[in-house]
């Protein structure tokens, strides 16, 4: 089964439904998922929804394309926006989420003890999956305040695009370890005979551990776990919301992929891990898609036509014969070069409406001589011949994604597809955002794609 026979992916009834509240864009890191998220953000905005963008990377261009001199953990509204509707970005800020939390759910003095703490202070600026987790902390907030009638969601660059759904599962099984429970264990007891408990029941660990990582370490751990203990219901409990709103029907998870072998092997296990999990799949979006205003015409004969070129003597010199000084009857009197129009063609020279062209008053300005200012006088039957192979690399890459395309589409014939043809640049700004979002939108790249 081919890409051309898969469902096609339909952007604008997906953006345009106010039942769709969050678009959560996924996929293997480097395929294109922030640019997609900003260019669904805008092409929803233009289109009358109040939007806010969510995205996770850190890169100033995306600011710098919305028009915003930096992106912050506050939404800042995007300005050249054209149409009824409204545009916000940011950019989560980790660490600072994470304080909000503490602020949000702890008094006073518990929530400075816990901000002071150096294992928190580690623990919110890299512990493993604290990102992932506040990206789903952000986005539970968010939806919570319920200011906009849409949020897309750029989910955090990892190893695994998984990280993301595995964050609320994977902070519950950390609070429920028999490391944190044991050390919340003297709080709970409290007082003199807390700390014996701790002093008897954790002696061995302790000094095991201490010798490893350090008995200050080991304080600050306890002193965070202790402070925390109040808190750790609440972060599993909106870890639990914010699953369940993921699976929710106004969600669409749309996966992002490049026309690639190991972006679309990833984009297929998370395919298949998003139905294990029951969560609202819209389809699949192909970025970077290469096509050819030529496609007629296949790799094979572009290499053989240039080959020809070559073989009869262009871009190399003709040997001359006998009563032939210039070499000219060694060439095939079927083939010869037409020039019209400043544009090479091969013609069969009994066509009777061929005319030999005027001979040129000098060699320097002969028409069969292309020069360029710092580089050797090339004929344009050696252009032609470079340019004929270089459309047949363009068209073994246009094979090759095909390819790649066909087996993702045959192990998920149900996936809808959008493809996004490939830009000559990167995008700098809403004119490049907008462009994005008039491709996705289009749903299939066009034969004349770059």
């Amino acid at each position: 089964m081919n890409v051309a026979s898969a469902p096609e992916l339909k952007i604008d009834p997906l953006v345009d439904d106010p039942k769709t509240r969050i678009i959560v864009c996924c996929g293997a890191g480097g395929v294109g998922k922030t640019t997609t998220a900003a260019a669904l953000g805008v092409r929803a905005a233009e289109r009358g929804r109040k939007v806010v963008v969510l995205t996770i990377d850190p890169a100033r261009r995306l600011a710098q394309s919305m028009g915003i001199d930096a992106l912050d953990n506050t939404p800042r509204k995007v300005e050249g926006v054209k149409g009824p509707g409204e545009l916000q970005a940011m950019m989560l800020d980790m660490k600072r989420t994470f304080d909000e939390i503490v602020e949000a759910h702890a008094d006073g003095e518990r929530a400075r003890a816990i901000l002071d703490n150096p294992f928190y202070q580690s623990l919110s600026a890299g512990f493993a999956g604290t990102q992932e987790y506040m990206a789903m902390e952000k986005l539970g907030q968010l939806r919570a305040r319920d200011e906009w009638d849409l949020i897309v969601v750029d989910t955090p660059p990892s190893r695994s695009a998984l990280d993301f759904l595995d964050a609320p599962k994977r902070l519950g099984s950390f609070l429920d370890g028999k490391f944190i429970r044991v050390l919340m264990a003297p709080a709970k007891v409290g007082g003199r005979a807390g700390m014996k408990f701790l002093n008897v029941g954790m002696s061995m660990m302790t000094g095991t551990l201490g010798k490893l990582l350090g008995g200050q370490f080991l304080r600050d751990v306890q002193m965070f776990v202790t402070a925390m203990d109040s808190m750790f219901g609440g972060f599993r409990s909106r870890a639990d919301a914010t699953y369940q709103l993921l699976q929710a029907p106004g969600t669409a998870f749309l996966v992002v992929a490049a026309p690639e072998r190991d972006a679309l092997r990833e984009a297929a296990y998370f395919v298949e891990r998003l139905e294990e999990e029951r969560m609202p799949l819209a389809g699949l979006v192909l970025n970077r898609v290469h096509g050819s205003g030529a496609a007629h015409l296949p790799a094979e004969r572009a290499l053989a036509a240039a080959e020809d070129l070559d073989g009869y003597g262009y871009g190399s010199e003709t040997p001359a014969g006998p009563g032939d000084p210039d070499g000219t009857e060694n060439l095939d009197a079927s083939r010869i070069v037409d020039q019209v129009a400043g544009k090479a063609g091969l013609r069969d020279s009994r066509d009777s409406r061929a005319v030999s062209p005027e001979p040129a008053p000098d060699d320097s300005a002969s028409p069969d001589v292309l020069e360029v200012p710092g580089e050797p006088a090339r004929s344009v039957e050696e252009l032609t011949a470079a340019l004929l192979r270089l459309h047949a690399e363009r068209m073994q890459v246009v094979a090759r994604e095909e390819r790649t395309r066909d087996r993702f589409t045959a192990l998920h014939p149900e996936v809808p597809v959008a493809e996004v043809a490939a830009l000559p640049g990167d995008v700098h700004d809403l004119v490049g955002l907008r462009d994005i979002g008039d491709r996705l939108a289009a749903g299939r790249a066009p034969s004349g794609a770059a």
